[in-house]
């Protein structure tokens, strides 16, 4: 019966992790200790490198389903399933850390606050960040996914929150799936309609920023930011 050599204690990363603390853990032992152990074929460690090996790089992690962890050779549910959970809960985690009175004074904040949760999307979202008088974020709703559409996104939907909340601003982002961030024509036609709604509300709308693949665009600046 073939045997798979155990690791020295010391080596282990669970007891890494607690002599040496998590940031002393490379990415293949920290999925190692979710993980739990490894299988008849691979060492725990062996195996987390096959997740890693199986995607382009560690950004992947953010998109990867449970059907596509079935699919490689010692991955099972619960490994699946919790390798998933731990996944959303550091999303989730980020959103609440970030938004937490984030204060917006440019563009690339607005960037910096939404990048992680919309950039790798498939699908459009239209995300609203609703400001205090000070500039600072005080909630964070995502409105409407799928293409963006005047006809489809009403103000209503949008501005009835901030009216909740007494909003003095609102900010607009979406991301676009193909990386590219320039406007297309129903970008900027439900930007449009959405100014003229702020005005008539008395809510200003501080910018409409396009996330793509390492650059945004600013509505309201009218340009493409690399980064």
């Amino acid at each position: 019966m073939y045997m798979i050599k155990e690791m020295p204690k010391e080596e282990r990363p669970r007891e890494r992790l607690v002599n040496q603390g998590v940031k002393a853990l490379s990415n293949e032992e920290l999925l190692a200790i979710l993980l739990r152990t490894g299988s008849q074929e691979s060492s725990v460690i062996e195996l987390s490198k096959k997740v890693l090996y199986h995607l382009h790089g560690l950004q992947d992690l953010k998109n990867i389903t449970v059907q596509e962890l079935l699919t490689i050779k010692g991955i099972k549910l619960a490994k699946a399933t919790t390798l998933i959970a731990a996944i959303e809960l550091g999303r989730r985690l980020s959103r609440d850390v970030k938004v937490s009175k984030y204060r917006i004074q440019s563009a690339f904040d607005i960037y910096e606050l939404v990048k992680s949760e919309i950039a790798h999307l498939e699908q459009e979202n239209f995300v609203v960040l609703y400001l205090n008088v000070k500039g600072e974020v005080i909630h964070k709703e995502t409105i409407f996914i799928g293409t963006i559409n005047q006809t489809l996104i009403h103000p209503r939907e949008i501005f009835k929150p901030a009216i909740k909340l007494a909003a003095s601003a609102v900010v607009f982002c979406h991301n676009h799936p193909t990386g590219d961030a320039t406007p297309s024509k129903a970008d900027l036609d439900a930007t449009s309609k959405l100014m003229e709604a702020s005005d008539i509300v008395g809510i200003d709308l501080v910018d409409h920023v396009i996330i793509g693949k390492n650059e945004f665009y600013s509505i309201k600046a009218g340009k493409k930011t690399k980064l």
